[in-house]
């Protein structure tokens, strides 16, 4: 693929987007559909670039993939910034709080852990925590200061991508998925000339290709944005990130005193519909953290569908016959739009991915049928 391509992106979330922006920066002619550009999955997300804080024993490629993508962060805000839009990019770092006994010792765990990998992670008492990010409950025993881990207003980001597509000449086509098989994705590509199709349409993606079937999922997560109002604290500088009885939660500041809830997580298909029982959940936790949110204006209730595969690496790289894919990117798809994208790329025109993209080819399961 060294020549330039005609390409189509299925899927104008945050990863189509990424590639889309990326590739036709670079001389490819790109062409996105999607009935909703931007109002996906990555709409309702919390904007969490945290590949230490999401790090669990035996998911190391996981963790070596996402830190790999965060490095590429600050040159990726910077080229969307000098494109006219500023993506809301923060550096403030991560705080992690553990409520009881219980939760302390799993991010003891998870502690230990990163430690042992080198990584860069302090355990303070509930006092020091406190000290570091006013308005934590005085029942928080303790925490981590994950100083590297960063956020992003993915709202922001999501509008920075389209519009710098589109001004390179990206086509936008407001239309449903092409089909829901190999046979009709390559017939459209045909019909419109395109040399390669990418699927980057989250979890609609195993309805698009059957090498993708069965191994790309829906799992929801409802999140909850809130306001301060006059006379209440403000959101914490940080993101805040907490595991109240064994439940996880997670606070995430922007801009004018808001601050995105999050995020229950539930296997329920592709339902998209908030029920009571999460939007519950989530202020009784993050309360129960951060009290100053219970006299908070409720501004917002919503739910996306996360794209999940079975070992929490997505899938990039080619599915053959012209076919590549980007999907299957779980929590991480904020975080894992700049190496995705640059993987792409290199696909494209002919060169090699970065490294800890190996990990995430489509057929690393042994199973993959040649369609």
């Amino acid at each position: 693929m060294s020549d330039k391509t005609n390409l189509a992106i299925v899927g104008a979330g945050v990863i189509g987007l990424a590639v889309a922006w990326r590739a036709v920066a670079a001389g490819h002619r790109v062409t996105v559909v999607d009935p909703a550009p931007g109002r996906g999955a990555s709409w309702v997300a919390g904007g969490m670039l945290a590949p230490v804080t999401e790090a669990w024993p035996g998911e190391e490629a996981v963790l070596e993939l996402g830190e790999e993508s965060l490095r590429r962060w600050p040159a990726f805000a910077e080229e969307l910034k000098a494109e006219g839009v500023d993506p809301g990019l923060s550096l403030a770092g991560t705080v992690v709080a553990a409520f009881d006994r219980a939760d302390a010792d799993q991010l003891d765990v998870l502690a230990r852990y990163l430690r042992g990998l080198g990584r860069e992670v302090t355990w303070v008492n509930g006092r020091e925590l406190r000290r570091t990010e006013q308005g934590l409950s005085g029942a928080v025993r303790g925490g981590l200061l994950v100083p590297g881990d960063l956020a992003v207003d993915n709202r922001m980001l999501l509008d920075a991508l389209a519009a710098a597509a589109r001004r390179h000449g990206a086509r936008f086509l407001a239309e449903q998925a092409v089909g829901v098989s190999a046979t009709s994705v390559r017939t459209h590509a045909a019909e419109h000339a395109f040399d390669v199709v990418l699927l980057a349409a989250g979890a609609w993606s195993a309805r698009l290709h059957p090498e993708l079937a069965d191994r790309v999922r829906p799992l929801k997560g409802e999140i909850l944005r809130l306001r301060a109002r006059r006379g209440t604290l403000p959101p914490p500088r940080r993101t805040v990130r907490a595991v109240v009885e064994g439940r996880p939660v997670y606070l995430v500041p922007r801009e004018h005193g808001e601050l995105v809830l999050g995020a229950t997580q539930y296997e329920s298909g592709f339902d998209s519909t908030v029920t009571a029982r999460g939007a519950r959940e989530l202020l009784e936790g993050a309360e129960r953290v951060f009290p100053a949110i219970a006299e908070y204006e409720l501004v917002e209730t919503a739910a996306g569908l996360r794209a999940a595969s079975a070992d929490n690496l997505p899938y990039i790289g080619a599915l053959g016959d012209g076919v590549l894919a980007a999907t299957g990117h779980h929590r991480n798809g904020l975080l894992l739009a700049p190496v995705t994208a640059d993987a792409v790329l290199a696909l494209l025109d002919g060169g090699r991915p970065p490294a800890p993209v190996t990990a995430a080819r489509p057929d690393r399961d042994g199973t993959r049928e040649r369609v």
